[in-house]
């Protein structure tokens, strides 16, 4: 398994409001199902926004999860990014879902 830090920004509007419940209640599942190990909103992205770190088995499960997303299924992510990422230090260092990255190549 390995962790996955993803940022959705939202637009404002009435979709947002009418479809937040079931966006929480499916990432409450995720979580139930040790897929999410954190989320919720954050500030600085200059429009409504959202950080989730996943722990998959890879990238294309990610997307997938994100692809079922209320949210999603209703057009309501503007952009999405996702990251492997290696928690080398802090909370997450000794966890046993930590994968650590190959390092990068020198050019």
């Amino acid at each position: 398994m390995a962790f996955f830090l993803v940022t959705m920004t939202h637009p404002d509007g009435d979709g947002w409001g009418l479809h937040v419940m079931p966006h929480v209640a499916y990432l409450q599942g995720l979580i139930a199902d040790g897929k999410i190990r954190a989320s919720g909103p954050v500030a600085g992205l200059g429009k409504r926004a959202s950080f989730i770190v996943f722990t998959v088995d890879t990238r294309e499960e990610v997307d997938g999860l994100v692809a079922e997303d209320p949210f999603a299924i209703e057009g309501l992510i503007d952009e999405l990014t996702v990251l492997e990422w290696d928690p080398m230090f802090g909370a997450f260092a000794d966890d046993p879902v930590r994968r650590p990255l190959a390092a990068p190549n020198p050019r």
